[in-house]
């Protein structure tokens, strides 16, 4: 037995498809720690035993998990037992990084064993050059298929969509379609559909598997086919075409073009990846981060963050400006420059919570011209309530700390104040910036704190100013 045997052996501790993940559904560190040992040692027959049956996801969880050189030197030691679908799991940043390491000619032949779906979501990050000299090494029909998705804008419908699907004409007999699905090869490996065209590919319906299964050889297709009146325009926002397919339970729906001629199929597998990169993309956009990736680079962060960050500055310097307005009344009682930030800090929050719901309302479609006004209601009369219930908190908390009824009462107006405005401005910010065709997403939050922000000081401090200069007069 030589020495790369041997370690293979004792790495080996009987079973060919270990467990990778503890309890918590995280990697398990002594699984990566013996993946980095073989990597080190170029042991291909372990990497391979333990590594290249696994499913796309969890190769993806483990290429993430392992150091940038490692990751790389694993892939070349896989070769042709590299899936490229794993690809798909990983962020952008990681995902490029492999690629650009491997020749074109590698990653021409690992996306020439995809579908198109993941071989165009590879493709579409790649520079011009790589990814035309990668095209222009596929089979022509395949090359085809891939530039004609590529030239779809970014997240519509039919960059997202899987070309290969099965079309057959309404006169075939349910016999010929079996005969059909299980004599070609260039079929999609699972479907759930067949679609009917006319010779010019126009859609006329579909017929669900199980239908085909329970039908006669003899029976004729334009006989249990349905129609399929929720088909995807081949320019449908892929977050539109995601809820479309969600709102009527659909595994698959066509995707048409201009002239209804059907040219891709999007499954539900695609859905998935869509709302999940679609809510992902609303929260780092409410927190004004960007497309940033944890496996973005120190430079790159810096980058996606600080544009927000220098508008929040603008905000801060705002909301500054605001308290340098009552300085001469903070002077006079220093108790008001202690309590600020609790009405600040309350009125942020609160508009954090209605904006957070509120945008993901507008996402899925749920808040319309229908009952926006009765939400707009709602959120007011929550922002009262609970302004009330903490001003009585806040009023106590002022009185026991500063021995004074009045600044009590005072900072207890103010949360109520504040606390309205925040509801109101939490809806009607991202309402306001959806009606403009602006994401609502877009750091939303930096503004809705700069209102909470501002009128908070401004009722605090103003009404401050007022009723002890009231009083003191």
């Amino acid at each position: 037995m030589n020495d790369q045997s041997l370690q293979s052996a004792v790495r080996d501790d009987g079973d060919n498809h270990e467990e990778i993940y503890d309890e918590d559904g995280v990697i398990r560190g002594d699984y990566v720690a013996r993946i980095g040992a073989a990597i080190a040692d170029r042991d291909m027959l372990f990497l391979k035993d333990q590594v290249a049956d696994l499913h796309e996801s969890e190769l993806g969880d483990l290429i993430e998990t392992l150091q940038p050189e490692q990751r790389n030197a694993l892939v070349r030691l896989l070769g042709d037992d590299f899936d490229f679908t794993a690809l798909t799991e990983v962020d952008e940043a990681i995902r490029l990084d492999i690629v650009d390491d491997l020749p074109n000619e590698v990653v021409a032949e690992g996306l020439g064993e995809l579908d198109s779906d993941d071989a165009v979501y590879i493709l579409e990050d790649m520079d011009a050059e790589d990814q035309a000299d990668i095209l222009a090494k596929l089979p022509f029909t395949e090359r085809i298929r891939l530039r004609r998705s590529l030239d779809y804008p970014e997240d519509t419908a039919g960059r997202r969509m899987q070309t290969e699907f099965v079309a057959v004409p309404p006169f075939w007999s349910v016999g010929q379609t079996i005969d059909y699905m299980r004599e070609d090869d260039d079929l999609p490996d699972s479907f759930a559909q067949i679609f009917v065209i006319d010779p010019t590919f126009k859609l006329l319906g579909a017929v669900d598997l199980d239908r085909i299964l329970r039908s006669s050889r003899q029976t004729k297709i334009d006989k249990i086919m349905h129609d399929t009146n929720r088909q995807i325009p081949v320019d449908m926002d892929q977050e539109e075409a995601a809820q479309l397919i969600g709102q009527y339970d659909l595994l698959s729906a066509a995707v048409v073009d201009e002239n209804d001629r059907l040219v891709g199929v999007l499954t539900i597998d695609d859905v998935v990846d869509v709302i999940q990169e679609e809510a992902e993309e609303d929260i780092m956009r409410m927190g004004g981060v960007g497309d940033e990736e944890l496996s973005d680079d120190v430079i790159s962060a810096v980058r996606s963050r600080f544009p927000w960050l220098l508008v929040n500055l603008g905000t801060a310097i705002l909301a500054s400006m605001v308290i340098g307005m009552f300085d001469a009344t903070i002077e006079q009682m220093v108790a008001l420059a202690v309590l600020m930030p609790i009405v600040a800090s309350m009125g942020g929050n609160a508009g954090t919570q209605t904006l957070t719901v509120t945008v993901r309302a507008l996402a899925t479609r749920d808040i319309d011209i229908y009952n926006a006004g009765r939400i707009i209601r709602r959120e007011f009369l929550v922002g009262f309530v609970n302004g009330v219930i903490f001003a009585v908190f806040v009023a106590i908390l002022a009185y026991l700390w500063f021995g004074n009824i009045q600044l009590g009462m005072v900072i207890g107006s103010a949360m109520i104040i504040n606390m309205v405005a925040a509801g109101l401005a939490g809806i009607l910010l991202p309402l306001m910036l959806d009606k403009m065709n602006v994401d609502p997403a877009i750091a939303s939050a930096v503004f809705v704190t700069t209102v909470t922000d501002v009128v908070g000081f401004f009722a605090f401090l103003g009404l401050a100013g007022w009723w002890f200069g009231l009083v003191g007069g």
